[in-house]
């Protein structure tokens, strides 16, 4: 389903929102923050690669204070730093923030130093490609004073990683799939609802570096698991239900909905070829333990993305009785 044979590239769309020359406004930026987000219906398979759009419209919602932070700055020569440390050149995330900006610039006019800081762990399928490639993209629009408008920014932040389209906002975003052969109609934009007393807990299972990066893993699901051709249908479908609980604040809708997507992606991957599993046996607990809570009257739900972690889905009345259950869980209220 995915293709790379777009007559469209990352560049030649992007250069049509550029000015003839594009050189820093200073020398230096503040760091610029982008939360990670957690999606509640996801997006799991590209229908174009190099641009890095989706077979379907996604939703998600925002970490609040939890995701990254982005600073750019001229240098003598072009440098990523970590978390406080410097990467060498051909680091495979040195090497995709130097590609992003030269989306951008023309690297023979000036050099950039990029100072990055996450405050959740790195690709460990806790979301934190989004909000670096986010952050990363209103980082650049404010270095070299593009002023550009947000759907725009969503869909360039999109070709970084996909679900950075959704990290340039906070609370509830959906990202369009679009139609365009350009992309440019696939962009994220904030849903105007606020749901006060929900919270979003983490369970972190495993803070490592994922053996199977995400976007090897959708490929590998779309190309060889024969489940994944109910997938487009059943997230159109989940959608509209999570659309529904939002409008109406039912969080049991809410709940069902997004653990029986986030289960149903899985099911695609572990039905791929060689299997793909990212759960970990404490994983499989974690959900037990949710499940058991269920039958004893607790409202507790889960979902998981491309990693062994879990994030769970409750309400504010429910934390004292989650908190028991999962005594080092990190609470966040997305809505503060």
């Amino acid at each position: 389903m995915s293709s790379s044979n777009s007559v469209f590239t990352k560049q030649s769309v992007i250069s049509q929102y550029l000015p003839a020359s594009v050189k820093p406004i200073t020398d230096t930026i503040e760091p610029v923050f982008a939360p990670s987000n957690i999606a509640l219906c996801k997006y799991w398979g590209k229908r174009e690669a190099e641009l890095n759009l989706p077979v379907n419209s996604s939703l998600s919602i925002s970490l609040a204070h939890l995701g990254s932070k982005t600073a750019i700055s001229v240098a003598e020569e072009d440098q990523v730093w970590l978390n406080g440390i410097r990467l060498l050149a051909e680091d495979k995330f040195s090497r995709k923030v130097i590609a992003f900006i030269d989306l951008f610039r023309r690297a023979d006019e000036h050099c950039v130093k990029v100072e990055t800081a996450n405050n959740i762990p790195t690709a460990a399928g806790l979301a934190s490609s989004a909000s670096g490639f986010a952050a990363l993209m209103l980082a650049v629009d404010r270095f070299y004073g593009l002023d550009l408008d947000l759907k725009v920014l969503s869909a360039f932040a999109r070709m970084g990683s996909g679900s950075a389209s959704r990290s340039l906002y906070e609370g509830f975003v959906e990202w369009q799939m679009g139609v365009r052969e350009d992309g440019m109609d696939s962009f994220a934009l904030p849903l105007d609802s606020r749901w006060a007393d929900l919270r979003i807990g983490l369970v972190k299972v495993s803070t490592g570096e994922k053996a199977v990066d995400s976007r090897s893993g959708m490929n590998r699901t779309v190309d060889t698991a024969h489940l994944y051709q109910s997938w487009p249908l059943q997230a159109a479908a989940d959608l509209q239900r999570l659309h529904q609980a939002i409008t109406d604040q039912n969080f049991t809708l809410l709940g069902e909905t997004a653990e029986q997507n986030a289960l149903s992606m899985h099911a695609t991957m572990i039905a791929s070829w060689p299997p793909l599993l990212y759960w970990q046996p404490d994983s499989v607990a974690a959900m037990q333990s949710i499940w058991q809570a269920r039958a004893e009257g607790i409202e507790l739900y889960f979902t998981m993305d491309a990693g062994p972690n879990i994030k769970l889905l409750f309400t504010a009345d429910a934390e004292a009785a989650v908190k028991q259950r999962f005594p080092d869980l990190e609470i966040v209220a997305p809505f503060g």
